[in-house]
């Protein structure tokens, strides 16, 4: 990779909009309604996005939309949600990404947010600028025909089925329960839910308009359509499942899987989740694969690190590695009661990770034990993993809220 001096980095104006939209529009391989650029122009402003420019001819672009996020023990810290990431492929190479994330986030540093959070069309990009996985999910295949529940459970009586008029006056208030209760989760805007419930054609995938079945304490949206291939069974692809108690999780799905005319059911859930305990056969569920959801990079690390709560007490001295802005250093890591201080240290570390391996350890999907076991997490004795490991966990796995 080389970089280009020709190339220009600055921020954008009222009047770049269309190339941005035209940029986004090459790189993700879906035109943008006018509806869908108007909501995102009420997420942020011109001023946050950052422009590689040929000239005048704008070849990347990547912006942010303020968010709150959810970290465990149920406090939400505020973050920047890195977006619209993209270089025309007329001007790959050249360290143009490289050039606008150092301009964009070295504006993060000055703004002192704890947190940026993105989401990432692939995998690979993200890493070298500190950011890792923070949240995961399983894709499953459910042949609901062959779906049967534990004898014991209680008879779904909290759900029902809601119009999409109901749903909207009913969704947002579960949501945020939910959200304030899991780590991942962030507060939806108004201008996001206004795009879920205007359901437009581009959004379906060839499906149905949005089905809602409500429960006082959580909901399944979902779409029905046909399978290729097959004639004329249908399948049912859940949008959006959230439940804030396990009682609204069991009556959701028992309702979910006694609509007959539906063979298969689509669905991502987070690793772990309790609806294979609920069947009596847990292989009727096929994973069909495994994806990641929210990427987390800890800005200001002592802030963050002093968020969120831990499993166990200990008393560490944490190295960070950060090659590409300035969280690296040691931390003294004090944590007592579930809560921690967190402090520069100038000793020598006990346990060392990058800026990434962190982000990815920071919500509790991952162990660092996982990390350790492919190099990626140092330790001076077994002691230091041990506690190190024990104390990042979590009593249950993290999610993200939407993607943006």
């Amino acid at each position: 990779m080389t970089t280009d001096d020709t190339i220009t980095i600055r921020t954008a104006t009222e009047d770049d909009w269309d190339a941005i939209a035209l940029l986004d529009a090459h790189a993700f391989g879906e035109h943008q309604n006018s509806e869908d650029m108007e909501e995102t122009k009420i997420l942020t402003a011109s001023s946050e996005i950052f422009l590689a420019c040929d000239g005048d001819l704008p070849v990347g672009v990547t912006m942010h939309f303020p968010m709150d996020v959810t970290v465990p023990g149920g406090r939400t810290l505020p973050a920047t949600g890195v977006s619209w990431v993209s270089v025309a492929p007329t001007h790959r190479r050249r360290g143009i990404l490289r050039r606008m994330f150092t301009a964009q986030h070295e504006r993060f540093e000055e703004a002192g947010k704890p947190l940026s959070v993105l989401t990432a069309s692939e995998a690979t990009i993200y890493e070298r600028f500190g950011y890792g996985a923070a949240t995961q999910g399983v894709n499953y295949t459910i042949d609901r025909r062959f779906t049967a529940f534990r004898k014991d459970l209680p008879p779904p009586r909290g759900a029902r089925l809601v119009t999409s008029t109901e749903a909207r006056e009913l969704l947002p208030e579960i949501y945020g329960r939910w959200q304030r209760q899991t780590a991942g989760a962030q507060p939806m805007p108004q201008t996001r839910w206004h795009r879920f419930f205007a359901d437009r054609k581009n959004s379906r995938g060839g499906f149905s308009k949005l089905f809602f079945i409500v429960h006082p304490d959580g909901y399944i949206a979902f779409r029905r359509g046909y399978r290729v291939g097959t004639a004329g069974a249908q399948e049912a692809r859940i949008v959006d499942i959230i439940a804030a108690t396990d009682e609204a999780r069991s009556d959701l799905w028992q309702v979910m899987c006694g609509i007959d005319l539906v063979e298969t059911i689509e669905v991502t859930l987070p690793v772990g989740d309790p609806l294979l305990t609920l069947l009596t056969d847990r292989r009727v569920p096929q994973v069909t694969g495994v994806k990641d959801g929210l990427w987390v990079r800890l800005m200001d690390v002592p802030a963050a690190l002093s968020a969120r709560t831990y499993a166990i007490d200990t008393d560490l001295v944490i190295g960070v590695e950060d090659p590409f802005l300035h969280a690296g250093g040691a931390y003294r890591f004090v944590t007592r009661d579930g809560h921690a201080e967190v402090t520069r240290s100038d000793d020598d570390p006990d346990v060392t990770v990058s800026s990434s391996v962190l982000g990815s350890l920071y919500l509790g999907a991952h162990r660092a034990r996982q990390f350790a076991a492919a190099g990626r997490v140092a330790s001076t004795s077994e002691k230091a993993l041990h506690e190190f490991d024990l104390a990042f966990g979590t009593p249950s796995q993290p999610q993200i809220g939407w993607f943006f």
